[in-house]
């Protein structure tokens, strides 16, 4: 399945080498919350530390609007990286990114120095990856590895643009994991096979569920996309989110997978309240009731007792599961019951599991279960291009030339 060249195939002492990592991490008055995608590129980074390599790291951070945002500033990641690898992680603090303090840095660089630009994002040519700022990426290291799967479904700038002008470009060591275990879990799995797709939008979602029908065994259904299933099969559901343009084709996958003799479950019982917490981690008055009578005035809002059983029975004998999305509003502490049980369902499995989405790897984490996967990606829009078939143009760019 892996055939990209990874950092073991290069030489890089002495060579300046420009790393896209994925340090898109929550923060809270300018403070990280989670560390975890930083952690998880660490192997790269001692890696090539240990080949006498002078690091140039770059990522992006949330949706700037209009450039420059100093809430949005790499400089507290600096500061933890620095941390966690025991030694200085400069930072290049350009609103431009590529700007007079990061080409000075880059100039007086040392075997094993560390280097972190500011957010890509802040250069508005990053997501419509025009030239003039991929050439100014590459003219900054002689090698490029890509180690940010979370954005390889995106052609931006700083993970497919910047490869047109570098000699070598390989991928890390977390971005050929992912692409290992997500390739073989959909494409050569164990069985019996399951797949988890929870979440909201239906709409996010359609090429997978057709996708994973052709290939999975069992296939559950939750978080707030189950509730168009559910009207589709002619059910009440209240005041439930709903895409009722999306009716039809939730018909045709209950009946695809009939047809093909999958199972296809959904939820029997739900977790409902008034309405939809606002904020969102307020505290909420649930009630449980069947699917076959949630009443009008009523928002589903997370699976049920009898869902969570019926979920984690589903999961006991699995050799291969692949979860995508929360099965409620995760977010809230009233709210979380049905994720963790399918967590924690997962972790007992003597299975290949893989976990894809910040939400589901945030459960996962925040139970302290990721130890138990053999795989958690942070990368929810990425694994979901991944697991529907498509070519994922930053995997194809990070290819050695």
């Amino acid at each position: 399945m892996f055939n990209k060249k990874t950092i073991d195939d290069i030489n890089v002492a002495g060579k300046k080498v420009l790393v896209r990592c994925d340090f898109n991490v929550p923060l809270k008055d300018g403070k990280i919350t989670d560390d975890n995608r930083i952690v998880a590129v660490l192997p790269t980074l001692k890696k090539l530390l240990d080949g006498n390599g002078r690091l140039i790291l770059c990522s992006h951070l949330g949706k700037p609007k209009e450039g420059y945002d100093p809430k949005l500033s790499l400089a507290p990641v600096a500061v933890r990286l620095s941390e966690l690898l025991g030694k200085e992680v400069k930072f290049a603090a350009d609103p431009e990114v590529v700007g007079p303090n990061a080409k000075e840095a880059v100039a007086n660089m040392k075997d094993g120095d560390v280097i972190l630009l500011e957010n890509t994002r802040f250069r508005k040519e990053e997501t419509k990856n025009i030239d003039e700022f991929s050439k100014d990426l590459a003219s900054l290291c002689e090698v490029y590895v890509n180690d940010a799967f979370g954005t390889a479904h995106r052609a931006h700038c700083s993970n497919v643009g910047v490869t047109q002008y570098v000699d070598t470009a390989v991928v890390g060591y977390l971005m050929q994991k992912e692409i290992e275990f997500l390739g073989n879990a959909v494409n050569d799995p164990k069985r019996p096979f399951v797949a988890i797709m929870g979440g909201a939008k239906i709409s996010d979602k359609l090429e997978v569920i057709d996708n994973l029908l052709e290939k999975c065994d069992t296939l559950i259904i939750g978080g707030g996309m189950a509730y168009t299933f559910l009207k589709a099969q002619g059910k009440e559901i209240g005041k439930s989110l709903v895409d009722d343009e999306k009716l039809e084709y939730c018909a045709d996958m209950i009946k695809k997978a009939a047809e093909k003799g999958k199972k296809l479950l959904l939820p029997v019982d739900v977790a409902a309240a008034d309405a939809f917490p606002d904020p969102i981690d307020a505290p909420v008055d649930v009630e449980i009731f069947s699917v076959d009578a949630i009443p009008a005035d009523k928002m589903g809002l997370d699976i049920g007792p009898e869902t969570m059983k019926l979920y984690s029975e589903a999961l006991k004998d699995a050799k291969t599961i692949v979860w995508n999305g929360p099965m409620g509003v995760f977010e809230n502490p009233g709210l979380v019951k049905g994720t963790f049980a399918v967590a924690e369902a997962m972790a007992d499995a003597d299975a290949v599991k893989v976990i894809g989405g910040g939400d589901s790897a945030a459960a996962v984490n925040k139970l302290g279960l990721a130890d138990k996967m053999s795989l958690v990606s942070t990368g929810g829009g990425a694994s979901l291009e991944f697991l529907s078939g498509k070519v994922l143009p930053g995997v194809e760019a990070a290819q050695d030339k």
